[in-house]
C-alpha cells in the first residue's frame, strides 16, 4: 500500500476506534491510571480523523505529527517515568513499512522495576497493535523496536537512549 494508505489506521487510533488490539486491557490500564490520580479512559480523542500537536489521545499527548508519516505521542498517564509510542509509515519500492517505536525513560529504580515488570505485557499489546496495523493498511510490519537506555532488552530486542 501507498504510505497515505498505510497510514490510514494509525491517523484513526484511540478514542472511539481503539488501540487495535485487546482494546479491553486498555481500558484497564485507563481505569488503574484514573485511580492513580492520571488521566484516565476520561478524555478520547477531539476528532475522530483529524490530529494536530498538542491535541489529547486518551492517556497521550500528540508531540509529533506529519500526515500520512509520523505520529508520535507522549504518555500522560500516571507513570514512574515517561513514555513515548511513534508510529511510522516509510515507503518502499513495492508500498511501505510501518514502524512502531516505544521508548520509556524510568526514574528511579522503582522506574526500572515497573519497565522489566510490565515489559512481556506491553510486548504483547505492542506487537499486536503493529501487526493489526498493517493487516488494515496492508503494509509489510518492522521488527518493532523497544528502547531504553542503550542496554539489552528481554527477547533480544536491542534499546538505545530516546530523542
Amino acid at each position: 500500500a501507498p504510505p497515505e494508505t498505510a497510514f490510514e489506521p494509525i491517523g484513526r487510533i484511540g478514542g472511539a476506534c481503539g488501540w487495535y488490539h485487546v482494546d479491553w486491557l486498555w481500558a484497564v490500564r485507563g481505569f488503574v491510571d484514573g485511580l492513580a490520580g492520571g488521566v484516565g479512559n476520561r478524555r478520547g480523542r477531539q476528532h475522530p480523523v483529524s490530529l494536530e500537536v498538542g491535541d489529547a489521545l486518551d492517556w497521550w499527548r500528540v508531540v509529533e505529527f506529519d500526515p500520512g508519516r509520523l505520529l508520535r505521542l507522549e504518555a500522560e498517564m500516571a507513570l514512574p517515568g515517561r513514555a513515548w509510542l511513534q508510529l511510522e509509515v516509510a515507503p518502499k519500492e513495492d508500498g511501505s513499512l510501518i514502524i512502531q517505536q516505544v521508548e520509556f525513560e524510568p526514574s528511579g529504580p522503582l522506574g526500572r522495576l515497573y519497565w522489566y515488570a510490565i515489559w512481556p505485557l506491553h510486548a504483547f499489546v505492542f506487537r499486536g497493535m503493529l501487526v493489526r496495523i498493517a493487516r488494515m493498511a496492508d503494509a509489510p510490519l518492522s521488527r518493532d523496536r523497544v528502547q531504553h537506555e542503550d542496554e539489552e532488552i528481554p527477547n533480544g530486542m536491542r534499546g538505545q537512549r530516546g530523542r
